[in-house]
């Protein structure tokens, strides 16, 4: 009898202090747990396009019970050990954050107060502490792009719905984590099958998916094109449509820069053809024309730093003559970009300045300098005298590969 009656007294302070830790974080947690669903529900109602979180939807309805008992079916089920929004691990974290952020005087006082209530308000004030901590759990990056990709999957979705699930995804693949995990979650091979859709914002928004997941990463990159993709996003090229169009030779970009297996690539696929379709064009739109003169830039400059010269389009006589009479286009952006570009194939050791020369380049640089010089308006005369510097650098190259190539044949 003695020995229980001191181990209850040994366990007796124990519990004492476990009582007074939840009966504590009670009152520390309750105000702290609602400004923070105030919180989460004010970011929940903003509209703005800074609000990455508001951003990302459920396409399929899924709510955030059905997401919380899925974590707890894997074994997240006590709130104690979950994870919830704010940045807390779990309640003792939240309760050091309270302590440490409290006023002493006053914590003396709830906890004086939370003394006289009863073991059922107790317990009424910890359901209600847990209550608030499940409505603040959110959903990891992976399980919205599951259920994103689920959607893709599901043939009998609604356009609009397959349309928000790409865009999501477009969202959630800017991190390079993230867009890495997509092949893994079967994401690529849903996003590259919509390239196909009847359906042109469909085709168009997957294909800048595509592009920005593989942006400056080489293993996206190297999947998408273990898929075949590029066919596809070549052909794209030629549409009707600027928005469909602009869009794959995006992801073509980002596809081939500083990859060679995707310049190999796209030279197979007669990427060049392409090139020379958008480049050539009067009816194409401008800004599909600047990106594709900034692509050809891309391709001369990764040759020109790698010392590659696998794509035999970019010293093609009938492709330079397309670049170079561009310059006759009243249009300072697109001739400053098609200046960089002839600036860096002039100083490829794959193409040849008689290549140029028959072009008329010299004709074509100086009647531009004229242009250049009767721009009326000052902001005008101030980035013309930009290009025509940068038509000077491109005039004297010219010259010097002439002179170097009198020198190679005598």
């Amino acid at each position: 009898m003695a020995m229980a009656a001191r181990a209850r007294c040994s366990r007796q302070p124990n519990s004492h202090r476990l009582l007074a830790v939840v009966v504590l974080a009670a009152i520390l947690l309750l105000p702290v747990a609602s400004a923070a669903a105030a919180v989460v529900a004010a970011v929940a109602e903003g509209d703005g396009v800074e609000n990455r979180s508001a951003a990302r939807q459920w396409a399929t309805g899924k709510d955030e019970g059905e997401l919380v008992s899925g974590e707890e079916s894997r074994g997240g089920g006590s709130v104690v050990e979950d994870e919830f929004a704010g940045g807390f691990g779990s309640l003792d974290s939240m309760l050091q954050w309270a302590i440490g952020n409290s006023d002493p005087d006053k914590l003396k006082e709830q906890a004086e107060g939370v003394q006289k209530l009863s073991a059922d308000e107790l317990l009424k004030r910890r359901m209600e502490i847990k209550e608030l901590m499940e409505k603040l759990k959110m959903p990891s990056d992976a399980d919205l792009m599951k259920i994103a990709i689920a959607d893709l999957n599901n043939s009998s979705i609604s356009l609009e719905d397959r349309q928000r699930a790409l865009q999501e995804l477009l969202i959630l693949v800017e991190p390079i984590d993230n867009a890495n995990d997509l092949d893994k979650l079967g994401g690529l091979v849903a996003v590259i099958q919509d390239l196909n859709n009847a359906n042109e914002e469909i085709r168009t928004t997957s294909a800048w998916v595509l592009g920005k997941a593989s942006q400056n990463n080489a293993l996206v990159q190297n999947q998408i094109l273990g898929y075949g993709a590029l066919a596809r996003l070549v052909k794209m090229g030629y549409a009707t449509s600027a928005e469909e169009a602009t869009k794959a030779l995006y992801a073509i970009s980002a596809l081939v820069r500083d990859n060679i297996n995707g310049q190999e690539a796209f030279h197979s696929e007669n990427g060049s053809a392409m090139l020379q379709h958008i480049l050539a064009s009067n009816s194409v739109d401008v800004r599909l024309q600047k990106k594709a003169v900034f692509l050809v830039t891309d391709l001369a400059d990764f040759q020109l730093n790698s010392g590659n010269s696998g794509l035999p389009f970019l010293s093609d006589r009938i492709f330079l003559k397309s670049l170079v009479d561009m310059l006759s286009r009243f249009d300072l952006d697109l001739q400053e970009k098609v200046l960089l570009a002839i600036k860096s194939l002039l100083k490829l050791s794959s193409t040849e300045a008689t290549d140029f020369e028959s072009c008329d380049l010299s004709s074509v640089l100086y009647r531009l300098g004229v242009q250049l010089e009767e721009l009326p308006s000052e902001e005008q005369k101030e980035y013309a005298g930009e290009v025509d510097d940068l038509r000077r650098e491109v005039q004297i190259l010219f010259q010097d590969k002439l002179k170097e190539g009198t020198k190679t044949a005598l």
